[in-house]
């Protein structure tokens, strides 16, 4: 089964640019995750601090490989001071079943 999830978080003002930045060179990295089927990045229309992040991986193991990535905590160090919240917050997703 897929893991699915949406990382939130919001730039603080001032680190827009820098975010930005981040996060479309690590999206690079995890779209080449040979366990990588989406890594979405958004900002909210409404509110372009905000980052919504929809991952998906083809499975827990795929997952993990992410997790284990040489580059993935470098740029949680990197990110870390640049956001409002303490990290990136993490919602993991369950598919809707399509048939009853």
């Amino acid at each position: 089964m897929t893991k699915a999830l949406l990382a939130e978080f919001t730039a603080r003002e001032g680190a827009e640019d820098e975010v930005a930045r981040l996060i479309r060179e690590y999206a690079l990295k995890v779209r080449e995750e040979e366990g990588n089927l989406a890594f979405d990045v958004y900002t909210k229309a409404a509110a372009p601090r905000a980052y919504w992040i929809f991952e998906v991986y083809r499975d827990e193991d795929a997952f993990k490989a992410h997790l284990e990535a040489p580059y993935g905590a470098p740029f949680n160090a990197a990110l870390t001071p640049l956001i409002e919240e303490d990290a990136s917050v993490l919602t993991f997703l369950d598919p809707l079943a399509t048939h009853r």
